[in-house]
């Protein structure tokens, strides 16, 4: 059956719209450049084929995050991942000295998120860089949203002292 050029063009929409936030958190998760571009892809793959499974249970950007975060989770049960060798470049191109600075900062402390336990780094990543709401993160990783609390207090005790040491430590 043959999808409507109706659908495509919300399609089309839907990747405007989340594209970036769905490759920014796939990198997060996988440290890989194409990596995530390839989970990114696949995943608005995954929402024009199962669209029809989409209720309206949640938001469109929830449902599309969940699709993501399980794509990323996927990717990291493969033997290839789990034997992979982990090694972040880093290409920031220098405009001015502020614009450096503030790009380096924000490199950082998405280098000390990724370091967290996926536990830990997806509820910082959905709150804060998707900007999810509690009962949103809860529908999207399928816990509690006392869980999902729980999870942010501890995530954050855990940056607080590694961003201070990496940000401020002179």
């Amino acid at each position: 059956m043959e999808k409507s050029a109706n659908m495509e063009e919300y399609l089309t929409f839907l990747m405007n719209s989340y594209g970036n936030s769905v490759f920014r958190m796939c990198y997060v998760y996988l440290k890989d450049y194409q990596l995530a571009e390839d989970v990114a892809q696949e995943t608005f793959i995954r929402v024009y084929q199962h669209y029809d499974n989409f209720h309206n249970q949640s938001s469109i950007k929830t449902w599309i995050i969940q699709i993501a975060i399980n794509l990323c989770k996927n990717q990291m049960r493969t033997h290839w991942w789990k034997n992979r060798f982990h090694q972040v470049c880093l290409e920031i191109e220098e405009e001015t000295t502020e614009c450096y600075d503030s790009i380096l900062n924000g490199q950082l402390i998405l280098e000390e998120i990724s370091k967290l336990s996926v536990k830990y780094r997806e509820v910082i990543l959905l709150y804060y860089y998707q900007e999810l709401t509690i009962p949103e993160i809860s529908k999207v990783l399928d816990v509690k949203e006392s869980t999902v609390k729980a999870r942010l207090v501890r995530a954050r005790e855990k940056l607080k002292p590694r961003l201070r040491e990496v940000l401020w430590d002179e």
